[in-house]
This record gives structure tokens, sequence and C-alpha cells, in this order.
């Protein structure tokens, strides 16, 4: 092998290596920081890229997606001088590879330590159960001072999560010993609503229970008081119609003497039942002339008579 043939396959090598040196694949939503001669050239974005060999290096590589991050638990102290242990999660992106690579020296590092600080400050500003209840209030307060301050960083923060809020234990007994409390308070509230609703309704019931009654018993008066109206008005025009019938029949022909024979069979007929149904009968010291006594009846209903017509 001549040296001519050496001297081609090192140049072969050295071009190979060369191209390997120079050609860089980046993946989508990844950016690379580009430094020649150890200063700031360029960003790569995702595809294949060439750079110098040699000159040319990947100082920094970031991913551009959006990023979640656990930021540990600390204590901090509520307006109320209370201890709450807080931790959350952060939501952040990179949004511009240079300043993130030169901004700070470590932009996670950088972006928790100012998380911790943030909600400290936030949670001394609120007593502790305006720190239970209020969560969205110190989420916000971090977004607000993380994306000022990010901006130099090139980091974009997109929301703050706190995950655990934990009291110390002696006053989450006393949480818990008043939640009872107020359960207990609600419960005899409630109850006591019920036992009143309950009478009101009962009450009710019975009053319209009354009124139900008191109007069927007018009703009812009415229609007996009706029913006895109509009765004695029928009795009443019947035995008008009755007299009325009676002394046409008598003013007629052969009336006296038919009136004359009922008179006497009623007078028979009701001094027999005397006699029947009595111990002590009172009869008329003629009563053995029967027919001087029926004459003197009929002599009577005789001379009426002409009185009648007149």
């Amino acid at each position: 092998m001549g040296i001519s043939v050496i001297i081609g396959i090192l140049i072969i090598i050295f071009a190979a290596m060369l191209t390997i040196r120079s050609v860089r694949i980046v993946p989508q939503q990844h950016s690379w920081v580009v430094e020649r001669l150890g200063k700031f050239h360029g960003a790569l974005g995702s595809g294949m890229q060439i750079i110098v060999p040699f000159f040319d290096r990947v100082a920094y590589r970031f991913d551009m997606r959006e990023i979640p991050m656990d930021v540990p638990e600390q204590v901090c102290i509520t307006r109320d001088n209370t201890r709450l242990s807080v931790d959350g999660v952060l939501y952040y992106q990179i949004t511009n590879a240079q300043n993130a690579a030169y901004g700070t020296i470590d932009v996670v590092t950088a972006v928790v330590q100012l998380v911790q600080t943030t909600m400290r400050a936030e949670v001394g500003k609120l007593a502790l159960d305006e720190c239970l209840s209020q969560r969205e209030t110190l989420n916000k307060g971090v977004v607000d001072v993380l994306t000022q301050a990010g901006s130099s960083w090139g980091v974009k923060v997109l929301r703050y999560e706190i995950r655990n809020l934990t009291p110390p234990e002696e006053i989450q007994k006393a949480m818990e010993l008043q939640l009872t409390a107020e359960r207990q308070k609600r419960a005899v509230i409630a109850k006591s609503e019920g036992d009143r609703q309950q009478a009101i309704n009962l009450s009710e019931g019975q009053k319209q229970s009354q009124i139900n009654n008191a109007e069927g018993d007018r009703q009812s008066a009415i229609l007996r008081a009706d029913g006895q109206s109509q009765a004695i008005a029928t009795v009443a025009a019947a035995t008008a119609k009755a007299i009325n019938d009676i002394g046409h029949a008598v003013a007629g022909e052969g009336g006296t003497e038919a009136l004359n024979y009922q008179l006497g069979q009623q007078w028979v007929q009701q001094w027999g039942q005397i006699a029947k149904n009595s111990t002590v009968t009172v009869v008329p010291a003629n009563m053995g002339d029967l027919s001087a006594m029926v004459g003197s009846l009929l002599s009577q209903v005789g001379n009426s008579r002409p009185a009648a017509k007149a």
C-alpha cells in the first residue's frame, strides 16, 4: 500500500469526522444554544442543523415544552402567627433559549427559589382560615411574581397549583372539634326547623278539617231546613186542598147527609177506642140514648151550614 493510498484514507476519515461533527439533529420542540469560540452564536431549532467543527459547540440544550416541576415542602407563617406547611406543582415553559442560558446560572433552581420565597410572602398576608379557603389567591400571587421575574430568564410561568396546606397537628385537632360542633349545631337547627314545619302543617290540617266539617254541617242544616220547609208546605197545601174539597162536597146536593153520617160514625168509633184503651171511662149521662146524641150533633152541623153560606 502506497503512501498516497494511506493519505487518501486519512482524508476520507477526516472528512467523515468533520461531517459527523458538523451535522446536528435537533428534536422537535427543543432548542440548542451554539457558542462559537466561547461566545453566543445562535440557537438551533428542530431538524438537521450545520455547525462549524472545532469552532462551534452546543453549550446548552433546552426542552421548549410545558414542564411540570415539584416545589419542595416548606414551612410558612400566616398573618395570625400559625405555622403552615406548603408544597405545590409549578408549570413553566422556556420561551427564549438565550435568556435561559445566560440570564441565570441555573434557571430551574432560580425558579424554585423564587416560588418558595413568593409563597412565604403570600401566606404571610393571610390568616390561617383565609389560606385554607383562598388557594386561588395564593396561586395567582405566585404566578404574577414569577411572570415578571421570569421574562429575563426566558421562562414563562403558566400556572402554579398548591398541593398541600398542612397546619400543625394541634391546630388540626382544634379544627376537627370546631367542625364537629358546627355540624351538630346545624343538625339541631335543621331538626328544630323540621319540628316547627311539622307543627305548622298539623295545625293547618286541623284548621282546614274544622272548616270543612263546619261547612258540611252548615250545608246539611240548610238542606234539612229546606226539606222540612218543603214538607210543611206540601202538607199545608194538601190539607187546604182537602178542606176545600170537603167544603165543596158539603155544599153540594146530599153533602149534608153524608157529612152527618160520617160524623156520627167517627163519634161512635172514638168512644169505642176510649173504652178499649182506658180502664176509667167518662161517658155522657145520656149515653143510653144514642139516637138523641147523634141527633143533637147533626142538628149542630145543620145549623152551621147556613152560617157558612152567609
